[in-house]
């Protein structure tokens, strides 16, 4: 079983310190806003919102294969401004993965601007990992990221 990673990044216009509250101690109450056609519902089911937490993801019906997914924050580094979401149940998990991480690293490149680096690694738990590798995975993350920088350049605060 061989790790997999997808690498990409995005330039947002939305200052370091909004985003970085935005994906880490609001991540909960932001993501239904954000996209809202997608995600139904999130709620914290451990924790107190920092490291070890753990969120449980509640997507629509008929939106995707997945229903839901439980997602533990599994790295947190308020000086790098990084953050992984371990997914423990649901989503990718039930589509055959035996793991599946997200990390984010956040750089303010401008006083209302960031980069945002994305690393998607996961392992698949079937011998034909081809038929289900996640193409999209990093694309699906920038996707939100997008979204996110829309909401806040739309007035959010």
């Amino acid at each position: 079983m061989t790790q997999q990673v997808q690498t990409s990044q995005a330039k947002v216009g939305v200052g370091l310190e909004v985003l970085w509250r935005a994906l880490t101690k609001e991540l909960r109450f932001v993501a239904q806003k954000v996209i809202p056609n997608l995600v139904k519902d999130v709620e914290l089911i451990e924790g107190d919102g920092g490291l070890g937490s753990v969120l449980l993801f509640k997507f629509h019906d008929g939106v995707s294969a997945m229903t839901y997914q439980k997602e533990k924050i599994v790295e947190l580094d308020e000086s790098l401004h990084q953050i992984t979401l371990e997914v423990m149940e649901g989503g990718y998990i039930s589509l055959g993965f035996a793991s599946y991480k997200t990390t984010l690293i956040l750089t303010a490149t401008g006083e209302q601007e960031s980069l945002v680096d994305v690393i998607v690694s996961y392992h698949h738990s079937q011998t034909d990992q081809e038929s289900a590798i996640p193409s999209n995975s990093v694309d699906s993350t920038l996707h939100f990221i997008k979204c996110l920088e829309s909401y806040f350049l739309n007035g959010a605060s």
